[in-house]
């Protein structure tokens, strides 16, 4: 080994330990971004040649910087609900413009979870990239194709209303009261008969509007009632006064006042016109099982509507929205309704080390790392994800500064082999003197 190849062995420890620094200083600069994750630097030998027994080749060094990109952070809680983070692996979706769909090239991976929405409704984090989820259809189902991706927004959410499609009811007749003959379908609402227990209800239309409804008994016969369902608003909603009332039928009982007739559910439609702006409404009533009493009943005490089951909402603005550890993405309404809008795909990786790094923390499928599968939350090694939270950095700030200390003392030597080779080269060039 020459002097010469002692002062380039040196140089390539002064470079080698300066590459290893710019590596802990990156580290130790991203202590609070969200989802960084640490590089560790590794150092490889540099051999001139190969060299047989008893010789020596010039030698060196250089460093090699490891991205260690699975490294689980630490999750901590945040108060804004876009805030999300995997915990396991993968990586959110994301793409570094508002363009809805676009091709597989153009999709990036990051960790960094702290997605905003911007004027236009659309999520997007701090590094400026914009989130991509599945749309769910009218049914609730991802596309077939996992590529099929769109951006996120949740700026075209305004509000929503559930038409109600099923009611049950709980109720007693009184069993002594005494039979009425005369009676003809359309009497109770007519006048012409009173009814003997009557009670209201509220449903709601397809435009999240309370529609009253009110049912009218009358006991015909032993163990034997008639009933009418009669619309109690605006008569013109339903064509006039002549459409009521909108449904009759007989309701009879066992002996052991447990219901015998009809059997559930009786289908009853509010005729609405085409001038009210709504459309027919076909709605399930159930006044309980046949045998027994889950429904309306028939014993000796007062007639009563002890309890009413009725589905749909009146009309309620979005007050928020969430996201599940499968990645749904849930909006919130104020009338009590959740309503599922886009489910976010976790992209995993056969080498994920090997992505190749871009700025604001992000990713880009290499030949190293693989394509991506697109999959669901916590299926098929793809970890969960968890609203309300963050994922942090990875860096560990003592170990850091240990890995300085010591970058600084080989720095240091390094610079020695400088100094002590120019001072035996320069005794060297004494000798002509």
């Amino acid at each position: 080994m020459s002097l010469y190849g002692a002062l380039y062995t040196g140089v390539a420890g002064l470079a080698a330990n300066s590459r290893a620094m710019a590596v802990t200083s990156t580290n130790i600069a991203n202590i609070n971004t969200v989802g960084y994750k640490t590089t560790r630097n590794e150092f490889s030998t540099l051999i001139a040649s190969a060299s047989g027994t008893g010789t020596y080749a010039t030698g060196g060094v250089k460093s090699v910087a490891l991205p260690e990109i699975t490294q689980q952070g630490d999750l901590s809680q945040t108060a804004s609900s876009t805030d999300l983070a995997i915990s396991g692996q993968g990586f959110f979706v994301v793409t570094n413009t508002a363009i809805a769909n676009p091709t597989p090239s153009e999709l990036l991976y990051t960790r960094a979870g702290a997605f905003q929405k911007d004027a236009n409704g659309y999520l997007y984090n701090a590094g400026g990239y914009f989130l991509q989820g599945w749309a769910l259809d009218a049914n609730g189902n991802i596309p077939t194709n996992a590529n099929e991706m769109t951006l996120v927004n949740l700026g075209q959410i305004t509000g929503t209303a559930l038409p109600t499609t099923t009611t049950s009811l709980r109720a007693n007749l009184q069993s002594t009261l005494t039979p009425v003959a005369a009676y003809t379908a359309g009497d109770m609402n007519a006048g012409t008969v009173s009814p003997q227990f009557e009670s209201s209800i509220e449903v709601y239309d397809s435009q999240g509007s309370a529609r009253p409804v009110r049912m009218a008994f009358l006991k015909t016969a032993a163990n034997t009632w008639q009933y009418e369902v009669i619309y109690d608003g605006n008569p013109a909603d339903i064509g006039g006064a002549a459409s009521n009332p909108i449904y009759t039928g007989t309701m009879t009982f066992n002996t052991d006042g447990t219901i015998a007739t009809p059997a559930p559910p009786v289908n009853i439609t509010i005729p609405f016109t085409a001038a009210s702006g709504l459309s027919a409404q076909p709605i399930d009533f159930s006044f309980g099982t046949p045998g027994a009493a889950d429904g309306f009943t028939q014993f000796d005490t007062t007639s009563t509507l002890y309890g009413s089951n009725i589905n749909g909402t009146l009309f309620g603005g979005l007050a928020g929205v969430r996201v599940d550890e499968q990645g749904f993405i849930i909006a919130l309404f104020t009338n009590g309704i959740e309503k599922q809008l886009y489910k976010l795909p976790v992209a995993t990786f056969l080498n994920a080390d090997g992505l190749g790094a871009l700025n604001s923390n992000a990713y880009r499928a290499t030949v190293e790392s693989g394509g991506a599968s697109f999959k669901s939350a916590n299926v098929g090694g793809a970890g969960s994800i968890s609203g309300l939270t963050l994922e942090q950095s990875t860096v560990d700030l003592a170990k850091e500064f240990s890995n300085m200390i010591v970058i600084q003392r080989a720095y240091t030597a390094a610079s020695k082999i400088i100094t002590t080779a120019d001072e035996m080269l320069e005794e060297l060039t004494r000798l002509k003197r």
